[in-house]
C-alpha cells in the first residue's frame, strides 16, 4: 500500500503559477502510473492529469491542457504538477493518486489517495 502526501498549494493571483508535489512512500513507486485530481466545493472530483510509470506518456483534461504539466522523479518517489496561467476556476483541493491502469480518468480507477493540498486563485 502506497502512502501519498501532497504539498505546494497556496493562494495565487490569476495568471500566476504553482508547483504541486506528491511524495510517495514504498519501494514500487517507479512502477505506478500516477494522476492528479481536483475537487472544488460542491462539485465532483475532477480528473486533471495522468503520467505513465516511466513518464513516456501523459494525458490531460481539456480544461488544463497547455497550462499544466505533470512530471515525475522516480528516484525521489515524487510526482509533480506544474500549473501556469492559473484561473479562478482552478481553485480546488488537489489530490494525487495511484492509477490502476494508464489512461484512467475516473476516480474509481485510482487508489491510495493523498489528503490533498488547497489551491486558491484570486481574480
Amino acid at each position: 500500500q502506497v502512502q501519498l502526501v501532497e504539498s505546494g498549494g497556496g493562494l495565487v493571483q490569476a495568471g500566476g503559477s504553482l508547483r504541486l508535489s506528491c511524495a510517495a512512500s514504498g519501494r514500487s513507486f517507479s512502477s505506478y502510473h500516477m494522476g492528479w485530481f481536483r475537487q472544488a466545493p460542491g462539485k465532483e472530483r475532477e480528473f486533471v492529469a495522468i503520467i505513465h510509470w516511466n513518464a513516456i506518456m501523459t494525458y490531460y483534461a481539456a480544461s488544463v491542457r497547455g497550462r499544466f504539466t505533470i512530471s515525475r522523479d522516480n528516484a525521489q518517489s515524487t510526482v509533480y504538477l506544474q500549473m501556469n496561467s492559473l484561473k479562478p476556476e482552478d481553485t480546488a483541493l488537489y489530490y494525487c493518486a495511484k492509477a490502476i491502469r494508464y489512461g484512467a480518468t475516473l476516480p474509481a480507477d485510482f487508489t491510495s489517495w493523498g489528503q490533498g493540498t488547497q489551491v486558491t486563485v484570486s481574480s
